[in-house]
C-alpha cells in the first residue's frame, strides 16, 4: 500500500457565519472518534488540513467551507 504525503494533503477553510459554529476532526482507523474540536464566531476562520489522523470534518452551524473542489455553505440560512 502507498503512503500517501500528508505535507501536500488537502486543506479546507472555514468561515464562521454566525457565532458558534462547531468544527470536530474525526480520526482514521477500524473505530472513528472525535479527536479535535473548535468553536469558531462570526467571522472567524479555520484552515484545517486532513492528515494521517483526520479522516473527516465535522461542522455544525452555519458557515462557508472553501475546498479544491468548491464552496459549500452549511448550516441554515436566514
Amino acid at each position: 500500500m502507498e503512503k500517501r504525503n500528508f505535507q501536500s494533503s488537502d486543506y479546507v477553510v472555514i468561515k464562521a457565519v454566525d457565532d458558534g459554529v462547531n468544527v470536530i476532526g474525526l480520526t482514521r482507523g477500524s473505530d472513528t472518534k472525535f479527536h479535535h474540536s473548535e468553536k469558531l464566531d462570526k467571522g472567524e476562520v479555520l484552515i484545517a488540513q486532513f492528515t494521517e489522523h483526520t479522516s473527516a470534518i465535522k461542522i455544525r452551524g452555519n458557515a462557508k467551507i472553501l475546498t479544491q473542489y468548491g464552496e459549500i455553505d452549511s448550516g441554515v440560512n436566514k
